[in-house]
């Protein structure tokens, strides 16, 4: 099974959103991490099928996914970073509902709801209306949705955004589950949900990939970039100011230990440590202010997932 973005550009008026894009994705977890703005989302949506590409295209298993139309989205699950629900439907009868639309008839369709909110956690709260519960329970109701089909390609775009920590890391635990066999792209700024779950990263910025390998190859770039400073509280400061601090601890004496991300030794005595995801990120994007990509609306250019 293979995914192939081949050259995926999109335009917005005068604003490239995406920008010749290429990949070949085949089963495994695909971390998309980039800031607001990067592209992330137009791209998710083009390969959902939901978005026209303004030029390249996308293949799967060598096939167009626009000449394979219905064929295709048969085997996308998705899972929108504004996922939508009908808050008076229960649990229950809104997996049915979209079963139903999948083209799952009616008999599987209850037993394969049953199964996957049990999956997720939410078997006791099948019963009760959407609108009574929580951000975290939306979520994994939206990931039970996703998988409904049993999809060979499962898009999540900032599944995990708003959640608390519980919640984020109970949520990426369900990612890996459902995670055999399939392509999964996860995309997301938020760095600690994909550290530990993606087989590759690929760094997205202002609308193209600058990078792209397993997490242990990208964050090997930083190597010898990371420091530790222990400054008094006015140097954490203009460090704060001039460089790229990921992280300060002041002491109660007015002395603090800075972690800066820099090309340079930032301050005298500054010793090197191991680089981590999150400095890769912070290296990555220390420049950069991204407005966030327009989005046309979902039913121009194409169809829903």
């Amino acid at each position: 099974m293979e995914l192939t973005i081949d050259r995926l550009s999109k335009q917005f008026g005068s604003k490239i959103a995406v920008d010749r894009v290429s990949a070949t994705l085949e089963p495994g977890v695909y971390g998309l991490l980039g800031a607001n703005g990067a592209g992330k989302t137009t791209l998710m949506r083009m390969v959902c099928d939901v978005l026209r590409p303004t030029s390249g295209e996308i293949r799967f298993d060598g096939r167009d996914v626009r000449a394979l139309g219905d064929g295709y989205r048969a085997r996308l699950g998705y899972l929108p970073q504004d996922f939508g629900y009908y808050p008076d439907f229960t649990a229950l009868d809104f997996m049915c509902y979209l079963a139903a639309l999948k083209g799952i008839n009616r008999r599987a369709a209850r037993c394969r709801s049953l199964e996957l909110l049990e999956t997720v956690g939410l078997a006791d709260v099948a019963g009760r209306k959407i609108r009574t519960f929580s951000g975290g329970m939306k979520q994994r109701l939206g990931i039970a949705q996703a998988v409904l089909n049993d999809p060979a390609v499962l898009v999540l775009d900032e599944p995990t955004a708003g959640l608390d920590p519980k919640e984020r890391v109970r949520f990426r635990n369900l990612i890996a589950s459902f995670a055999q066999d399939k392509i999964v792209i996860l995309s997301t700024h938020i760095v600690s949900d994909v550290e530990y779950i993606a087989d590759e990263i690929l760094v997205m910025r202002a609308g193209a990939f600058v990078m792209r390998g397993a997490p242990t190859e990208v964050v090997a770039t930083v190597a010898g970039k990371v420091w530790e400073c222990h400054v008094d509280a006015r140097q954490a400061d203009q460090l704060a100011a001039a460089s790229c601090v990921s992280n300060v601890h002041y002491a109660a004496d007015g002395h603090a230990v800075v972690r800066v991300v820099a090309d340079e030794r930032p301050a005298p005595g500054a010793h090197p440590l191991e680089p981590t995801l999150e400095d890769l990120y912070l290296y990555v994007f220390r420049d950069a202010v991204e407005p966030e990509a327009p989005a046309a609306p979902a039913s121009q250019g194409g169809r829903h997932a």
